[in-house]
């Protein structure tokens, strides 16, 4: 019994609540920037009427998405169907359990953090590829294929690229990453790194199914792809588990490439969050600044520029961490 409230355990079980409000007000503030983002971008305000210059409006959705009915499509696997959105959202607690916000705050010290994370962000597509599957829907289910498709193109350049920087550190420890990095950007691995750091960008955007990657919910082609026939809080929990990839993705490379929560003047903790709103900030950009690729460029991209040029990374980088050592 006296295991229960060893202080291992009970720092877990406060980060895993810390960490669901931290993903559920993110969730709302993205939905937010993101709209904003897009209005600015097409010369518009984007939500206004809600709330001061619209800040409530996702509030209103929110409570809007919770008030409409679950509908079953006819013919779809209904325990397949609505375990797809839950599946999509339960491994974003345990790939947050283990960032290092600052040198002191973390969820669970582990020596293999950065495998950790890895290995549950491969569930989002298998969640996408259930949605698909069990919706008795074509579109969803073309979707579902491309998912996958696009999940084993980008996810070995995305490896390849944070293995260079594992490599560089050696460490699969992401506090052991962040300290190898000093507290001015031009000791981030980010300078070290330059191609890592864009290819895991590029594939990051990718596995997220952010556009202009977003081939398995494109509009103009499959409706919505996985999401079609999804409503109410079903639609709302794969959107949030979208935004939490986000903020997952933008976490990691801030740890191996900008330093983590190393910075000047400010606590760390600051300049985490401000480096990892920075790049999702960036990744909304890009969503309604570039128009959608095909199918067949998103393969292409992967094959047949950021494979080789990760392959190239990881040579180059073991040979000089061989020639001139490591961390």
């Amino acid at each position: 019994m006296s295991d229960f409230f060893a202080p291992e355990f009970v720092r877990l079980v406060l980060a895993l609540v810390a960490i669901m409000g931290f993903v559920a007000a993110n969730g709302m503030a993205l939905l937010y920037v993101e709209r904003k983002v897009a209005g600015h971008v097409q010369r518009r305000p984007g939500p206004f009427e809600v709330g001061p210059h619209g800040l409530l409006q996702a509030l209103a959705d929110a409570g809007k998405l919770v008030g409409k009915q679950l509908a079953t499509p006819r013919g779809a696997d209904a325990l397949l169907f609505w375990t797809a959105p839950l599946m999509a959202f339960m491994p974003v607690p345990l790939m947050f359990i283990a960032m290092p916000f600052s040198e002191n705050l973390w969820g669970l010290g582990t020596d293999l953090g950065l495998v950790l994370i890895l290995s549950f962000a491969g569930f989002n597509v298998l969640a996408l590829c259930l949605a698909g599957w069990a919706s008795n829907n074509k579109w969803s289910l073309l979707g579902a294929a491309r998912a996958v498709a696009q999940a084993v193109a980008y996810e070995i350049p995305l490896l390849l690229s944070v293995l260079a920087v594992a490599m560089l550190t050696g460490s699969l420890d992401l506090r052991e990453v962040a300290a190898h990095q000093g507290a001015w950007p031009w000791q981030w691995n980010v300078f070290v790194q330059p191609l890592a750091f864009f290819i895991y960008f590029v594939c990051a955007v990718a596995e997220t199914n952010r556009a202009p990657f977003d081939l398995a919910e494109a509009e103009s082609e499959l409706t919505a792809g996985v999401h079609t026939e999804y409503s109410g809080m079903g639609n709302g929990i794969i959107f949030l588990a979208e935004y939490a990839n986000m903020l997952v993705v933008s976490c990691v490379a801030t740890v191996l490439f900008l330093g983590g929560a190393a910075g000047p003047w400010a606590p760390g903790p600051w300049w985490f969050l401000a480096k990892m709103y920075a790049l999702v900030t960036l990744i909304i950009f890009m969503r309604w600044t570039y128009p959608r690729v095909r199918f067949d460029q998103l393969l292409n991209l992967n094959w047949r520029w950021l494979m080789p040029l990760a392959l190239v990374n990881l040579v180059l980088t073991a040979f000089c961490v061989k020639l001139w050592g490591g961390a």
